[in-house]
Formats: C-alpha cells, sequence, structure tokens
C-alpha cells in the first residue's frame, strides 16, 4: 500500500489524512516499474506500438498518390480533391482530442484497440465506395483511428518504461512513422499506376494487417501508473505481478523497489475537469508550452514539405517531381527519428526538439536559395532529417510532462491543437507565396520554428532522468 506524505523540497514528512491537501503518497506502482532492467518486454511493447504508428503513417502519406487517381476517375474539380485532401487532418484532430479525454477517463488499453479497429473498418470502407462523398466521410472516420492512436500509444506505453530510457524508448517509438512514409512511396509508385484499382489494393494492404496487430496486441495490460492513480492499486499489483514474472522466468534479478512520491489517486473524474486541471496552476504553463511546441512543428512541417516542391517545380526545378527524391526525403526520416530518440537521453528533450527545430529551420533557408539538382537534393534531405526527428523529441516530451490522471488529455489537445497547424500551412502559405514570395514563406515559416524552440526551452521542464511521478510534483 502507499503511504501518503505532504510533499516537501527537502523533507517529505508522513501526514495522517490520504486525502490532506498538498499530500502525496510514495508510489510502490512507480518504483517497481522503475527497477525494471530493458529487456523482452519492453521490446514488445515497441514493436507493437511502433507498429501501430506504422499504419498509421502509411494511411496519411498514401492518399496523396492516391488523389491523383481519384480525380481523374471521378472527374473531381480542385475544391472536390482539397476537400478529400483534408480528409484525414479533420479526422486526425477529433480522433486526437477524443483518445485523450477517454484515455484518462476509461482507460489506456481500450481507446488504443478501439482506435485500430476504427481504423482498419474504415479504411476497408473507403476501398470499396465509388463516389468522392463516401470517400470523404470513410477517410475522415479512419482520420478519427490513425488520430487516436497517435494520441494514445506514446503516453500509455511512456507508463511501463524507466527514466533511464524512457525518453529514447518513446522517440524510437515515434520513428516508426518514418517506416510507414517510406512503405507508402513504394505503395504509391508501384501498385498504385500498376493496376486499374491500384489505389484500392493500397488501402486495402494498409487495413489488413492491422487486424493481426490487434491480435497481437489482445495481451498488452492496462497501464499499472493508470490503475493507480484511478484508485485501482490491486489491479495495478496484479499487472505488475504478472509483469515481473517474465522478468523472473527469464533468470533475473531484480533490485529492490525505491519509492516514488505520486499524486493522490483520483477515484472519478470528468471531461471538465481534466480540462480544467491542464489550466490549474504550474500546469498552465506546462500546456501552454505543449500547446505552441505542437503547433510551431506542424505548421512549419507542412508549410515545408507539402507546398516547397510546387513551388521549387515553378521555379524549374523539377527534380522535385522525381520518385528518387520522393523517396530520398522519406529515407531521410528514418536517421532523423531514431538519432533524435538517442538524443532525448544524452542532452534532454528541451535541447533535442530546439536543436531539431533549428537546424530544421537553416535546411529550410538552404533549400530556398538552392540553385542546383545537388543542392536541392542536399538541402532537403536535412530538411527531412531535422523536422521528422524534431517529433522523436516532441512525442517523448508530451507523454512525460502532464501527471498521470490527465497525461492523455493533455498529450491528444496538443496533438489535435498541432492538426491545427496542419489546416492552416496551406491556407497561409498560398496566400504569402504571391504576395511576398518565397522569403514571405521561409520567413514566416523559420520564424514560427524559431518561437517553438524558445517555447520548448524558456517554459518547458527538464523530464531526463526523472520518474513520471517526480515530474509531477514539479509542475503540480
Amino acid at each position: 500500500m502507499p503511504i501518503c506524505l505532504s510533499f516537501l523540497p527537502t523533507d517529505p514528512v508522513a501526514c495522517a489524512d490520504r486525502g490532506a491537501e498538498g499530500g502525496y503518497f510514495m508510489s510502490m506502482i512507480s518504483a517497481r516499474i522503475e527497477r525494471l532492467p530493458f529487456a523482452r518486454f519492453h521490446v514488445h511493447l515497441l514493436l507493437m506500438g511502433g507498429l501501430g504508428y506504422l499504419f498509421d503513417a502509411m494511411d496519411a502519406a498514401v492518399l496523396a498518390f492516391i488523389l491523383p487517381v481519384l480525380r481523374t476517375a471521378w472527374g473531381l474539380t480542385n475544391v472536390e480533391t482539397g476537400v478529400l485532401g483534408s480528409s484525414t487532418f479533420v479526422g486526425y484532430l477529433f480522433g486526437a482530442l477524443l483518445a485523450g479525454t477517454l484515455g484518462d477517463l476509461i482507460g489506456r488499453r481500450a481507446v488504443m484497440m478501439s482506435a485500430l479497429a476504427l481504423y482498419s473498418v474504415a479504411s476497408l470502407v473507403s476501398a470499396a465506395v465509388d463516389s468522392w462523398p463516401a470517400f470523404f466521410a470513410a477517410r475522415v472516420v479512419a482520420g478519427m483511428g490513425t488520430g487516436a492512436e497517435s494520441a494514445i500509444i506514446a503516453p500509455y506505453l511512456a507508463e511501463f518504461v524507466a527514466r533511464r530510457y524512457r525518453g529514447a524508448f518513446t522517440g524510437a517509438l515515434a520513428g516508426f512513422f518514418s517506416f510507414g512514409f517510406v512503405a507508402a512511396a513504394l505503395l504509391g509508385y508501384f501498385i498504385v499506376p500498376a493496376y486499374d484499382n491500384g489505389w484500392r489494393i493500397v488501402l486495402i494492404i494498409t487495413a489488413v494487417p492491422v487486424v493481426m496487430l490487434l491480435w497481437w496486441r489482445r495481451s498488452l495490460p492496462e497501464s499499472p501508473r493508470w490503475l493507480e492513480s484511478r484508485g485501482r492499486a490491486k489491479e495495478a499489483e496484479a499487472v505488475l505481478d504478472r509483469i515481473e514474472a517474465v522478468f523472473a522466468r527469464e533468470g533475473r534479478v531484480l533490485p529492490a523497489p525505491v519509492p516514488e512520491p505520486a499524486l493522490p489517486a483520483v477515484s472519478s473524474g470528468t471531461l471538465l475537469s481534466n480540462f480544467a486541471a491542464l489550466l490549474a496552476g504550474r500546469q498552465a504553463r506546462i500546456t501552454t508550452m505543449t500547446w505552441i511546441m505542437w503547433l510551431s512543428i506542424t505548421f512549419s512541417y507542412y508549410s515545408f514539405f507539402v507546398w516547397i516542391p510546387g513551388l521549387l517545380v515553378q521555379n524549374g526545378m523539377s527534380i522535385t517531381k522525381s520518385f528518387g527524391y520522393s523517396l530520398a526525403m522519406y529515407c531521410a526520416q528514418v536517421p532523423g527519428y531514431f538519432t533524435a530518440a538517442f538524443f532525448n537521453e544524452r542532452i534532454g528533450r528541451q535541447a533535442t526538439i530546439a536543436t531539431y527545430m533549428l537546424l530544421g529551420g537553416v535546411s529550410a533557408l538552404g533549400l530556398a536559395f538552392a540553385k542546383s539538382d545537388g543542392e536541392i537534393m542536399t538541402a532537403g534531405l536535412l530538411l527531412s532529417f531535422f523536422m521528422n526527428g524534431t517529433y522523436a523529441g516532441v512525442y517523448a516530451y508530451t507523454a512525460e510532462v502532464f501527471p498521470t490522471s490527465i497525461r492523455t488529455t493533455g498529450a491528444g489537445l496538443a496533438s489535435a491543437i498541432g492538426r491545427i497547424g496542419a489546416i492552416a500551412a496551406p491556407i497561409l502559405v498560398g496566400y504569402l507565396y504571391p504576395n511576398f514570395g518565397f522569403a514571405g514563406v521561409f520567413g514566416v515559416t523559420t520564424s514560427v520554428l524559431l518561437i517553438g524552440a524558445l517555447t520548448v526551452v524558456l517554459m518547458g521542464v527538464p523530464t531526463r532522468g526523472r520518474s513520471l511521478e517526480e515530474i509531477a510534483s514539479k509542475t503540480a
């Protein structure tokens, strides 16, 4: 059973009343998780979560290869094509928001399983329709599934991982997005144009394997930290008993647990109270920081990668229309994500995010002033490397800076707000370029990146080497 404490900066003392103001518990649940070494159990978590991100990325990226086919086959106007292109973003926004709120209210595992099933079914439906309104509706629902999956996985699985490798684990988890983009490019170039119904085949390919992933994920337990935060300590202990039994069968001897200070359990919560908690006290600064961080990276990312190729083509740089260029951009994501995952633990999440943001902005300026195919390729590779690598820090950091009782609400809301940046980017860039040219486009986007980097450094809190409970105690 946890021991109730009144948590002081230098001298925790026992408190008589469980509900006393300022009271913290010395959590044995957290202590048992923190003593676990990285082992096969965590590899399985990484693969089960990472494969979900892989299919999320495939779903988002493959639409760019499908839309030109649908435009011709269904005789779509520019407006109708644009509406279809926005379908995933619209669904993603609502899916992330819904998953975050439900993850704290009913549990992480149920939301994760439901999100993946929703995506799989909706994607199969979208492969079978014959009109753009039906396709739009199916893609919005599929986007809700991928948005929910993306928002819930990192905070859910981070709760199983000890502080000494949590940043690298969550960053590597996000790295599976890169494999999905590469796979989407290969499917888009080799399957879509090869068959009359190639676009349907691709959508089926992205949906059917998810059923097998769902079957594999059925063995995932609920988060012990979430169970404890809801006053369900016995269930949390049972989950950890099963996890520790796996380590025992592998012959691993675990050290004695060192109790961690944790916030008091909340027997029930509501949607409104959880949102209110995000903006209460010191937590308000952290919440605001995550909103600006997500807005800045997502706005800049989609400004660069949606508009830059087209703008370069208008200026005579046709290399950006080649398969080799596109595939290289996707492949550069892989080392971008995984180097950032490494630096998450070496220099901390804040420094990793800020550094990769700033270097992404420098790369974008290099691309803006590139004059030859070689310069465009080099700058484009660096841009993809740093902009995608930033997300390895962003996903890891967002999963850490909220208390357990509101962790997925905070992460889901920040992710949803980031989608606003994705939706606004094409609109704003479309206005800037005719009026201010390349300088206006790159000036605004790099300025946004700079604001995001400064916000993370100045408003964030250090998380490297700290347990989730210790981080929460600094922001409560």
